[in-house]
């Protein structure tokens, strides 16, 4: 059962909601905008929770790579036998995906009574105290909820949007982590880097570390930490790293690694990230100590769905959630690692908000047949859409390209029209690759995929 918040009476009764789903639909009602920038709302809905995060916390923010740092700091310190907690976002396939306690993915209804939690302090002591919440606002209330009743000994908290004005900036950073910052969400963050940049900063604490894992950041990522009198570690000064072919090692402010087996996730920017990860460990040594071997055993085994994942069988299966320029042409450097396929076959699915031209210009050398899918949101361009935006930057002659009514149906054709030898990428939004996770992981060498 939650703590009740001191003193409250609700002047609504609030209506049983027994399932999360039914929470979910709840929050999608609540607030007429998918996104409203700040951080007051979500504030004065905390405090009415008198909520208490009581160990170190870690926040993630940047463009590319959030996902990827969350995973290895939490593989790392489960190595060394910390409890964490983990919230990351969006979600692939299931709501509950968003928030992992002591590795493991909460239970739906564990998260029920934190959803009521939350609409109690919402509501307030009388109407005119009630408090709108977008969606995202409202769910990751719940879920800090949960992450400060579940007794853990770190939390790592992955920012949905920006930073600055993101409703995980509610919670002070023990140590913030910013990872490569590129053009994404231009229409919230601005229109070039350094603004972008300012708005991922805002997670930074005076006197607190900030890890820059961006090898390039942008000026006022710098500047802000100084201002401010953060501790900011950059990549190249404060930390690096060295690598060849079979191993790699990393040094930093008073600790080195040698002969590190790559990380278990795929990508030549994963060391990046890795780097980061293991700046964040040795900032927060005194408090949340490592040792060298959880590093490694963290490292070689953490797992993270849909991060330039292979999937076993034939034809290859790559599933990528790259919906932006950067990733994209990070992507496309992995893809053109892997070696010889005779025909790339290609489903991708994104938002209508994304800047598609320089990502079809730069897989598009790769593709041999587009298969463009519709998703099952108002924010997603349709099939059609990426069609037109497709044909318009296409130069190659004999490329195939054709519409599909959901990822699965695109994964489908595309299995029907490719040989054992060639590969088959799905890559853009989340609700792409999530789409053909959701009846599990698919195979490719079975005799067809249920939709």
């Amino acid at each position: 059962m939650m703590p009740q918040s001191a003193g409250l009476q609700p002047w609504a009764t609030i209506q049983p909601m027994n399932s999360l789903d039914h929470w979910l639909e709840h929050c999608e009602r609540l607030h007429p905008h998918n996104i409203e920038m700040g951080l007051d709302r979500v504030r004065t809905v905390l405090e009415r929770m008198a909520f208490h995060l009581d160990c170190p916390v870690i926040t993630v923010a940047g463009t590319n790579g959030k996902g990827s740092t969350c995973a290895m700091l939490e593989a790392c310190l489960l190595q060394a036998g910390y409890r964490t907690g983990v919230y990351t976002s969006p979600h692939l396939v299931h709501f509950q995906e968003r928030c992992r306690v002591h590795g493991e993915t909460v239970q739906p209804d564990a998260l029920l009574p934190h959803f009521e939690r939350v609409e109690q302090a919402r509501q307030g002591a009388a109407p005119q105290d009630a408090v709108s919440l977008t969606y995202f606002e409202f769910t990751t209330l719940a879920i800090l909820s949960l992450m400060g009743a579940s007794n853990l000994e770190v939390a790592i908290l992955e920012v949905g949007l920006g930073g600055r004005l993101d409703a995980v900036n509610v919670i002070d950073a023990d140590c913030a982590v910013i990872t490569s910052i590129d053009l994404d969400h231009m229409e919230w963050l601005g229109t070039d880097r350094e603004s972008i940049g300012r708005e991922k900063a805002g997670i930074m604490r005076t006197g607190r570390p900030v890890i820059v894992s961006d090898p390039m950041p942008p000026q006022s990522v710098l500047d802000h930490g100084l201002e401010i009198g953060a501790d900011v570690w950059t990549f190249g000064r404060d930390f690096n790293f060295t690598g060849d072919k079979q191993q790699w090692g990393w040094a930093g402010r008073g600790r080195r690694y040698s002969g590190l087996a790559y990380p278990a996730l795929r990508g030549a920017n994963q060391l990046v990230n890795a780097s980061g990860v293991l700046a964040a460990l040795e900032a927060l040594r005194g408090r949340i100590p490592v040792t060298a071997q959880a590093v490694r055993n963290g490292l070689a085994m953490v797992e993270l769905p849909g991060r330039f994942q292979i999937v076993p069988g034939q034809p290859a299966l790559v599933l990528d959630v790259a919906h932006n320029p950067h990733a994209v042409a990070a992507l496309t450097e992995n893809l053109d690692a892997m070696g010889y396929y005779p025909t790339t076959h290609a489903v991708f699915g994104a938002m209508a908000d994304k800047d598609l031209a320089p990502m079809l210009a730069r897989v598009g050398p790769l593709v041999d047949h587009w298969y463009f899918c519709d998703l099952p949101t108002p924010r997603a361009a349709t099939a059609e859409q990426l069609h037109s935006a497709w044909k318009t930057s296409n130069s190659r002659p004999g490329v195939k390209a054709g519409t599909y009514m959901d990822p699965l149906s695109a994964l489908n054709a595309a299995v029907a029209g490719a040989d054992p030898a060639d590969r088959i990428v799905v890559f853009g939004s989340f609700f792409t690759v999530g789409g053909v996770l959701k009846n599990g992981t698919p195979r490719l060498d079975a005799p067809h995929l249920s939709s």
